[in-house]
C-alpha cells in the first residue's frame, strides 16, 4: 500500500478491506482494466459476464485465450460501441449494446466531464458532464433470462457508481453467481464510502467473501462460498 492511500484511509478518505477467503488467484488484463479471478473450477464452459467494456477488453480476451470460454460483454454508451465496431473481435467475445441497472427500462448515461475519457456513467458524479445519452438497461435476472442462463460463473462489474443498486438488488434475487469481481467507485460518489462498506456487508450477509483486494482497494474479488 503506497503512502497517499495509507493516509487517505487514516482520515476516512479510502477504505481498507481484508481478503476474508483463500484460493488461487490469477490477474487478467491490462494494467487499469485488470480484475483477479479465483482459478478453481473454470473451464472451457464457465458462463462469464463482463458489464463496463469502455475501450479495454483485455481482461475479457485474456479469459477467452486461457480458458476457451464465452464472454458475454455489456456497455450501451456510444463511445464504447463506436470502439468495438472498429475492432477485431474473438469469435467467443459476445457484446450487447445494453446495460445493467436494479430495474429494467431507460437509464440517462451522463458523459465524462474530460473529452478524452470513454466511461459514461448513470451516477451525478464528479466525473461527469451536465450532458446525457439515453440507453437500455436491464435487472441481472432479465438479462440472464434473456440469454438462457440459470447461473454465472464470472460477473464482471465495472459500471461506474451503478453497482451499489446493482448490488442491492443481487442480494435480493437469489441469483447463482460464483465469482463476483467489482471496481468499485466511492472516490467519485457521495458518502462514497459508507456506500461501499454498506455493499461488502450485503454481499458478506449473502455468503460472498472477498479472495482478492486490489493496491488501491477499488477492486474486490468475490467469492460465493
Amino acid at each position: 500500500m503506497n503512502l497517499k492511500r495509507f493516509l487517505k484511509i487514516l482520515i476516512r478518505k479510502d477504505l481498507y478491506t481484508k481478503v476474508q477467503y483463500g484460493c488461487l488467484t490469477e490477474t487478467l488484463g491490462n494494467p487499469g482494466a485488470a480484475f483477479t479471478i479465483c482459478t478453481d473450477k473454470i473451464d472451457e464452459n464457465s458462463v462469464v459476464y463482463s458489464f463496463g467494456i469502455g475501450t479495454d477488453i483485455s481482461f475479457d480476451v485474456s479469459l477467452i485465450d486461457k480458458y476457451k470460454l464465452n464472454v458475454c460483454a455489456f456497455d450501451p454508451t456510444p463511445r464504447s460501441l463506436k470502439w468495438l465496431e472498429q475492432q477485431e473481435l474473438p469469435e467467443k467475445f459476445k457484446y450487447y449494446d445494453y446495460g445493467l441497472a436494479s430495474f429494467d427500462g431507460t437509464a440517462s448515461f451522463f458523459s465524462p466531464g474530460n473529452p478524452d475519457y470513454v466511461s459514461f456513467s448513470m451516477e451525478k458524479n464528479t466525473s461527469v458532464s451536465s450532458d446525457s445519452v439515453e440507453a437500455e438497461v436491464f435487472k441481472l435476472n432479465t438479462i440472464m433470462e434473456r440469454l438462457g442462463h440459470n447461473k454465472i460463473d464470472i460477473l464482471k462489474m465495472d459500471i461506474e457508481g451503478a453497482e451499489y443498486d446493482v448490488i442491492s438488488d443481487i442480494t435480493k434475487s437469489n441469483i447463482e453467481i460464483g465469482q463476483l469481481l467489482v471496481e468499485f467507485h466511492h472516490r467519485l460518489i457521495s458518502n462514497g464510502i459508507k456506500k461501499t462498506k454498506q455493499s461488502i456487508q450485503d454481499l458478506n450477509d449473502a455468503d460472498y467473501k472477498i479472495f482478492h483486494v486490489s493496491d488501491t482497494g477499488e477492486e474486490l474479488s468475490f467469492m460465493k462460498v
